[in-house]
């Protein structure tokens, strides 16, 4: 459920409250009791954690895969064996 914010224009008191988004405003201040309210536009802030479709298949980092090290330079099957 989205939380709102509202605003009493009488006594000035702002809150946030959950409701459905079917849900009608709000109206009566709780503070002061007077149907002054007026719903607020604020900016909503969110983070994804953990893992997930967002992470496993948009995610744009690749890794680098390093290539073979050279024969004769001791690192290769053929020379460690040797």
């Amino acid at each position: 459920m989205p939380i709102y914010e509202y605003q009493c224009t009488a006594c000035e008191h702002e809150f946030e409250t959950m409701q459905k988004m079917s849900d009608a405003p709000l109206e009566a201040c709780p503070s002061c009791g007077e149907n002054t309210l007026k719903k607020l536009i604020s900016a909503t802030g969110f983070r994804l954690k953990g893992g997930g479709w967002y992470e496993t298949d948009f995610k744009g980092d690749k890794k680098e895969e390093k290539p073979a090290p050279a024969c004769g330079t001791g690192a290769c099957p053929a020379c460690v064996s040797n």
